[in-house]
């Protein structure tokens, strides 16, 4: 009787451990439905290297009056497109996802 009773924590330790992976698991599964809501516009492909987002931030925001707000803004588009149109200004059409992340407002979000 009392190798029974010793195998009753190790069996309800076990289901609760496939118990949170399960839950878990679907958690996963809806963050990835929701990152493919069909409202959102989606990543560009990403190349077998990512960008530095960094400079390439620094350099499309280097006339910007306000460069602190400019490089937040292009690093959050950055990181979710992996690219960076080139130049100062414009050139959205090299950079299609970039072009299409708005605001809440439904301006332009990235510089």
């Amino acid at each position: 009787m009392a190798a029974a009773s010793g195998r009753a924590p190790a069996a309800c330790a076990l289901l609760l451990l496939l118990l949170a992976l399960g839950v878990v698991a679907a958690a996963v599964d809806a963050s990835q439905e929701e990152e493919l809501s069909p409202g959102s516009p989606s990543p560009a492909p990403s190349p077998a290297s990512s960008i530095d987002c960094g400079s390439a931030c620094a350099a499309r925001c280097a006339l910007s009056s306000r460069q602190k707000l400019c490089r937040r803004a292009c690093g959050s588009c950055c990181a979710r497109c992996n690219c960076v149109p080139p130049g100062t200004a414009g050139n959205h059409d090299v950079c299609p996802c970039y072009a299409a992340i708005t605001t809440r407002g439904a301006r332009p979000k990235c510089p």
